[in-house]
């Protein structure tokens, strides 16, 4: 899909007037009255979205290995309420507390500490999402490539909240983000993009995710050899036992400037053939954290398996 300047902004699924009310009342209502009504509200989400249903149930059926019941539906569609009201609390200032997971911990920090401008990846899953806003908090300049849309309360907050180091490089007009990116990585801004989707990518390649290979965008290993910046890839999953984030970093892929861009090119297909593996892991431990109410990433075509 290709929009133009001049276009209408895109909308989430619902009212527009969804977020605000749904900030209003997590704020005043108790939270035994909000949790109910969340769950209530979670009900009526599932009976009048019947495209974001049936990508549900066909996502679900994949990941369990069965049929899904409605409940599992409903778990589904519950689990995104859930972490949008966390979006929404973040950005009106509440804490957020990140704990780092000991696996590939060491080279992430080390990354974030020399201030080298990066290529931050993560994915559709968990918490994920608020991870770009946080590396504010870290000192790191950061721009995050995102799709406009109009009625997004939770971005609009989040970006008032971390405005000091967090601006934006929207997808909605394809033909000026080259630029846009360009000009963010020459002012030495780090980059933070989602690489699940496919729709707004032109550079897609095959991988094996959920029992077959799927095409994922490649957007970002193209950056990183273009402009000679690392990429590392970071997952939060949810903790409201303890309300914290586990944070899950990859390996640091950093392009090497001595080898050619074929051998580059290898080591970053393996570097996100492996990210793909740990996610799909976490996918299976966590089914209902995947937020892509959309068809699943497309296979790959048969020539070339």
């Amino acid at each position: 899909m290709v929009m133009s300047a001049t276009s209408p902004l895109p909308h989430n699924p619902g009212p527009s007037w969804g977020y605000s009310f749904l900030l209003w009342a997590e704020r005043w209502w108790p939270r035994w009255f909000f949790r109910l009504m969340l769950m209530a509200g979670t009900w009526v989400g599932v009976a009048l979205m019947p495209a974001q249903r049936a990508h549900s149930r066909a996502y679900l059926s994949v990941v369990l290995g069965r049929p899904p019941g409605l409940q599992d539906v409903w778990r589904h569609f519950f689990a995104f309420a859930d972490f949008l009201v966390l979006k929404l609390r973040t950005g009106r200032g509440a804490a957020v507390r990140c704990v780092l997971e000991p696996e590939n911990k060491e080279a992430f920090e080390a990354l974030l500490d020399s201030g080298q401008p990066a290529l931050f990846g993560t994915f559709h899953f968990g918490a994920s999402d608020l991870l770009g806003y946080l590396l504010g908090e870290r000192g790191i300049r950061v721009s995050i490539i995102r799709l406009r849309v109009g009625n997004s309360d939770d971005t609009r907050l989040l970006g008032q909240r971390f405005a000091e180091r967090v601006s934006f490089l929207w997808v909605n007009n394809p033909a000026n983000l080259l630029f846009d990116l360009k000009a963010a990585i020459e002012a030495g801004d780090s980059l933070a993009l989602k690489c699940d989707r496919p729709e707004f990518s032109g550079k897609t390649e095959p991988f094996h995710f959920l029992g077959t290979l799927r095409l994922f965008p490649f957007t970002i290993y193209h950056l990183a050899l273009l402009f000679g910046r690392p990429v590392v890839f970071c997952t939060a999953v949810p903790d409201p036992s303890e309300n914290k984030l586990r944070v899950i970093a990859s390996p640091v892929f950093a392009p090497d400037p001595t080898a050619g861009r074929e051998a580059n090119s290898q080591a970053a297909r393996a570097h996100f053939q492996a990210v793909l593996a740990r996610l799909e892991a976490l996918v299976r431990q966590h089914p209902f954290l995947w937020f892509n109410f959309l068809p699943l990433n497309p296979e790959a075509p048969a020539i070339g398996r």
